[in-house]
């Protein structure tokens, strides 16, 4: 998947240039997941937590493009309502399912309180993971116990696994179909370099499941 969006980034990050590969594979495996009827998951602690949420932020709604409903779809909620069907119509958007595992304030404390904090990630998957559908784990270290324990999980139920990581890529690299370990080792700057990758991963993504509108 040659894409202009991505040369725009390894233009901007000569130093991650060895990625391309990887980030070409994750946007791959994250589309033919959107595709076939699959789902995204992200997890990740403290700003990898939001990162999490930031991804899912742009997958869900429009991000650089306008994804107007199906025509056929914009029908159907005008004939349901026709009070506050076309309204609905000309202002909802397409999104892609995508879920932050870190965004469930009552469930993850739930689940901390009575199974373990290393849990609340791997419980989540075995409640929304299918087969088919991709986990995103995000983690500096490369060593967080609850993102490796979801991707351990999403293995298990057959999803398909990605990694962003540091330079090492940590105990996570066994785990992960794809794995993009940025190079830096220092929490703050791996996640510099995390947020443009990702954001060229969203771009990417948006421009193959609509770039035709």
């Amino acid at each position: 998947m040659e894409n202009i969006i991505l040369q725009q980034l390894l233009n901007r990050y000569s130093r991650i240039n060895f990625l391309k590969e990887p980030i070409k594979d994750a946007v791959e495996m994250i589309v033919d997941s959107f595709r076939t009827g699959g789902k995204f998951l992200a997890c990740g602690n403290g700003g990898s937590s939001a990162d999490a949420d930031h991804i899912v932020g742009e997958l869900m709604k429009g991000f650089e493009m306008k994804r107007s409903l199906e025509p056929s779809f914009q029908k159907t909620l005008d004939d349901i309502s026709p009070e506050r069907g076309k309204l609905l119509a000309n202002n909802l958007q397409q999104g892609l399912p995508a879920i932050s595992l870190s965004a469930h304030t009552a469930l993850t404390s739930a689940v901390s309180n009575d199974i373990g904090g290393d849990y609340i990630f791997a419980q989540q998957v075995i409640g929304y993971g299918n087969p088919g559908d991709v986990l995103l784990g995000l983690s500096t270290s490369g060593n967080s116990r609850n993102v490796l324990d979801a991707l351990i999980v999403a293995k298990a139920k057959g999803l398909k696994t990605i990694g962003m990581t540091g330079e090492t890529g940590g105990k996570m690299k066994e785990f992960c179909d794809v794995l993009i370990n940025v190079p830096e080792k220092r929490t703050a700057f791996v996640q510099e370099l995390h947020l443009p990758v990702y954001h060229a991963m969203c771009l990417m993504i948006e421009n193959e499941m609509f770039g035709m509108q």
